[in-house]
Formats: structure tokens, sequence, C-alpha cells
């Protein structure tokens, strides 16, 4: 799949632009602070109607006005594709070929984007829920049933919280409780099945990239630690009895603290480099190696489930890459991956990759070629 144009309007500092993309390779070039960021932001909130920066659409919108309107034209195997995303301070609304959805996972994963930027190498070193976005994000725009199940494990989970910080003030139901525990148990279970899945999946490609950049010195392995006694081998319904049984016990600690003490929220990723854990003694180049085979196996998963490869937004990465995993990248997009690249300066960046490029120069919101 690729984007052939891409229209903003009101968004961060773009108040109106129509640009017309390479299939290719897309540069764009110019200081900080002057929309480059914004631009590749723009086409990851089209595709998967959230923004990798922040959680408030409000700071998508340009300053003072009442709505942002992002609009993509894109081409894929089974024909071009038409996707609106207009932003208000109270909601959004994703239309596909003019057409509006009812909900935004019916909109979720028409298009997909794989986006690489610096805080990206705090997958492996950052908080866990650095690594649960991930898993979200990533999974989400591959299988709406998924998203489906976390919105109502999300849904749930307030509740649920909610109830226990009344109970700490000897408010709420026990009985109450009950059916909270109940219902998140059967969404968690659903999001659980397909985190295991994704993960074991991911994990296959993620090794064979990760063995290749190390050349072959270094045998990575990626593993699920979920907050409960659960495993890959279980299947829904043993996961839900697990679950039961975790929450029982927790209980009353829950009641006393106020908070879900279990669950896909409390869950993390663990990485391992020949069998050393790659968190607490692995070396920065190692984890960069280690967030840079993630980002590569996305774009081969994504290939592997749809059949089309992503779009690749790498936003000021290629600074943080040396020569060497720079060329991973350069094999990656040869296999006809769209990229979009923002850079201060195209010193740094290999030559094969600046021949096949268009270069776009961004000042102030503006952007010429």
């Amino acid at each position: 799949m690729q984007l052939n144009e891409l229209t903003l309007h009101q968004f961060r500092n773009y108040r109106d632009i129509a640009l017309h993309v390479d299939e290719r390779v897309n540069i764009f070039l110019g200081e900080n602070a002057q929309g480059k960021t914004n631009f590749l932001e723009a086409i990851y909130v089209l595709a998967l109607a959230k923004s990798h920066r922040t959680s408030r659409d409000r700071e998508l919108i340009q300053w003072e006005k009442p709505f942002a309107r992002v609009e993509g034209i894109f081409e894929k195997k089974t024909g071009p594709v038409v996707l609106e995303l207009l932003l208000h301070p109270k909601g959004k609304k994703g239309k596909v070929n003019g057409l509006e959805q009812k909900r935004l996972s019916d909109y979720i994963g028409i298009v997909n984007v794989v986006m690489f930027a610096p805080e990206d190498l705090n997958l492996v070193k950052g908080m866990p829920n650095v690594r649960r976005r991930f898993l979200d994000m990533e999974i989400g725009q591959m299988n709406r049933v998924y998203l489906h199940y976390l919105g109502l494990y999300q849904k749930a989970l307030k509740q649920r919280n909610a109830l226990l910080k009344e109970m700490q003030k000897n408010n709420g139901s026990r009985n109450m409780l009950d059916v909270f525990t109940d219902q998140l148990i059967s969404f968690a279970a659903e999001v659980l099945v397909r985190r295991f899945l994704f993960v074991e999946r991911l994990k296959k490609w993620a090794r064979d990239i990760h063995f290749s950049i190390s050349n072959g010195k270094e045998e990575l392995d990626i593993r699920y630690v979920p907050s409960a006694h659960v495993s890959e081998e279980m299947n829904l319904s043993t996961i839900k009895e697990v679950l039961y049984e975790t929450f029982t016990e927790k209980k009353e600690e829950e009641i006393r603290r106020g908070m879900t003490l279990v669950g896909p929220h409390r869950d993390d990723l663990a990485f391992q480099v020949n069998g050393r854990d790659l968190q607490t003694y692995g070396s920065q180049g190692q984890q960069r190696t280690t967030a840079l085979a993630l980002k590569l196996a996305e774009i081969e998963l994504i290939y592997a489930e749809t059949g089309e490869y992503p779009i690749l937004l790498l936003d000021d990465v290629l600074s943080e890459l040396d020569n060497f995993r720079q060329s991973h990248l350069l094999m990656a997009m040869k296999k006809k991956v769209q990229t979009f690249i923002t850079t201060t300066s195209i010193a740094g960046i290999d030559e094969a990759m600046l021949a096949q490029a268009k270069i776009f120069h961004v000042t102030d919101g503006r952007i010429r070629w």
C-alpha cells in the first residue's frame, strides 16, 4: 500500500496543505520545530485515529481553531482508498471513501503504518506502559476484534477501579464488584489470547532479523509477562479460570488499595539476548538493535497478515542509528515499502537511499520541493 496525496486543514502548525508524495522514499528536511514531525504524525493519526505523541486530540487542532481535518488518498491492491479523519475537541469521526464509520474500530486498520521514532528506543529500557502501548497499537491495526475487546476491557476497568475507590470508604457493593470482576475477566481473557499470539508471531520475525543485524552473534527472545499465572499454552476458558482464581485471591488487597492489581493493564514484555535480560544487562547498542529488529519485524508481520507492506515512518531516527543499522532499514525499504523520513540534515543518510528519494523542505508549516 502507498499514500499518494495528503491534505491537512488546521492540523498542528499546518493551516492548509495538499501534498503529492513519492511512491518510494520521501525525506522532509528542516530545522527543529518547523513541522516535519507534525506531517508524519498526520499520516499516523489518519491510519490509527490516534497520535503517537499525545493522548489529547485537542493538541492536534491548530490553536484557537474549532477542528482539524486530515485526508489521504491511498493505493492498495484492491484499489484506491480515501480516508478522512475529522478531529473535534469532544471527539473524532472517520470516513472511508466518503462513508462515515459508526465505530472507529471499523476505520482503524484499513491502512497500516509502522512508526519508528527516537522514543521507540525506549521500547526495551522504558517503562512497562510504553511496551503495552506498543502492543495495543500494533495488534489493533491488524485485528479489529482485539480493538473491540480492548475498548470493553478499558471501560470495565475504569468502572471497577471507581467502585474499588468507593469501597475504600466503606461505600459500594461487594456484589457489584463481583459483577464488574466477571465482566473484566471475560474481556481480559480475549485481550490476552490475542497478545500471546501476536508476541509469538512477532518473536519469530524479530529473532531472525536481530540475528542478522548482530552478524549471527546474538539470539533474541521476547516473552510476554502477565500479571496473573496465565500462559500462551492456555485456551480461553483456562485463562478465565486462572484469572478468576487470581482475582479471588487479590480481592481484599484490591479493596484496601482501591485499584485493580491484575490484568492486561499491568502486564509487560521481557527481552533476552543470549539468555541475559536485556533491560538490566544489555548495552545501549544491544537495546537499539532490539528496537530496530522489532520495527522491522512489524513490517514483515503486517505483510504476512495483510498481503501488503505497511507505510514506514522514520521520525528523526536515522541520526540515532549507525551506518550498519541504517543499511538494514534500507534493505527493508527496497521491498517496496513506501517510506517517510524526517531529518535536520541529509549528511548522514545512506547515498543509495538519497538517490531514490524525493526531498521536501519544511519551514514554519510550509513545505516546498
